[in-house]
């Protein structure tokens, strides 16, 4: 919103959620239909193979479903380190420790959880993680409408778009790719594929009560966290509530909030672990052996373990939350989920090209891969002036 301001920020949060509802409900068709004519497509690369060609999916589709995942899981490592730092300086305002030693904590927990099983042993984890996210979102709503209530805080509140028309129109982009990133979901099919048969209409339920929730916490932090703190609002919403003076809201309320975000992220971000160890394991697993057989849980222990440390280790080295969620969704987000499913819905029931829904579909696809183009640009270049004023390992 920072980067946008009020008008475009409001339009673009909401045609982002409309367009992605849309995209998701085409995935939903298509996998329905595949599931009716006796065929369950259970994956991303399943349904790209299926509707694109073994070509898409092994060159385009299936590596950058993966790589989205993999920088998922760098991001949501990050993040999970920022607020155990935050917390720790909150408890210890003198303290030394460096950021990179929390993202190696946060690490270590990743670790641990990448081992779980499947999408199907996450449905208890994933049921805590959406009744986090009401709360953080709650928190942080109430806090940015406490603080920003304050009359030092609205005196100097501006919502005017800082730097000059090429920062702005950069700017614009980078947050486009970041709003894409949040509403993204690449694994849409893999999380149909747990519903149980016959899944016609099944998802599509889901995705209306999924966006219920979605519209009610996005909307809810992003405009009264901006109406609270205008363009000097960071992108971490909990880091708003430090000011230059102190703390805008008591210790006991960013201690819970921050521990509240550190359980959500550990629940989305082994949720994108899944694709990878999927891929991982039709690669070293024997088939013709028992699934806790020696012979595929060793291989799989340690590939798992391998994909967290990796991601660890670049999290700690590259600390730059926003720039890496703008690239992710610049380079992974839009393509995948504004563009992919019209694709794959054209392909697969073959639409009249006379018809209204065609071409609002063809404009939608237009629109957003010069979108990527540009996200791509933007996110770039912040990752690059962000490299040239920070040294690896930033304590930032």
């Amino acid at each position: 919103m920072a980067l946008l301001g009020w008008e475009a920020g409001l339009l673009f949060l909401t045609a982002a959620a409309i367009i992605t509802f849309y995209s998701y409900t085409l995935f939903s068709h298509i996998l329905d239909h595949y599931a009716m004519n006796g065929r369950r497509l259970l994956c991303f690369r399943d349904m790209a193979h299926n509707i694109l060609g073994a070509n898409w999916n092994h060159y385009f589709v299936g590596p950058l479903q993966i790589l989205i995942c993999f920088a998922e899981v760098v991001a949501g490592t990050l993040l999970a380190g920022q607020s155990m730092k935050a917390i720790y300086m909150m408890e210890n305002p003198d303290g030394t420790a460096e950021l990179y030693w929390f993202i190696i904590i946060s690490g270590a927990f990743m670790l641990i959880l990448s081992q779980m099983p499947s999408y199907h042993s996450l449905r208890h984890l994933n049921f805590l993680s959406l009744l986090l996210s009401l709360a953080y979102s709650a928190l942080a709503t109430a806090g940015s409408i406490h603080v920003g209530s304050s009359s030092s805080i609205a005196q100097g509140r501006h919502y005017s778009i800082l730097g000059d028309t090429k920062n702005r129109i950069f700017g614009a982009f980078s947050a486009i790719s970041v709003i894409a990133c949040a509403y993204g979901n690449c694994v849409i099919p893999e999380i149909q594929a747990t519903v149980a048969a016959p899944v016609k209409g099944k998802m599509f339920k889901g995705l209306c009560l999924c966006y219920t929730i979605i519209i009610i916490t996005y909307f809810s932090v992003s405009i009264s966290g901006y109406w609270a703190f205008g363009n000097r609002a960071h992108g971490i919403i909990f880091s708003n509530f430090i000011l230059d003076s102190g703390r805008a809201m008591p210790k006991w309320f960013l201690v819970m909030s921050n521990f509240f975000l550190i359980l959500q992220t550990f629940a989305v971000t082994v949720a994108y672990l899944q694709p990878t160890n999927q891929l991982l394991e039709k690669i070293f697993a024997d088939v013709r052996k028992k699934q806790y057989s020696s012979r595929n849980v060793i291989p799989r222990v340690i590939g798992r373990s391998v994909v967290a440390i990796i991601a660890t280790f670049i999290a700690a080295m590259l600390p730059f939350f926003r720039d890496i969620i703008g690239l992710i969704g610049a380079f992974g987000f839009l393509p995948l989920v504004f563009v992919m499913p019209i694709v794959m819905h054209v392909i697969t029931f073959k639409p009249s090209k006379r018809g209204f829904a065609f071409w609002i579909s063809m404009s939608i696809v237009v629109i957003f891969l010069a979108a990527t183009l540009m996200g791509c640009i933007a996110a770039v270049r912040e990752i690059v002036r962000d490299a040239n004023t920070y040294m690896l390992f930033a304590n930032v």
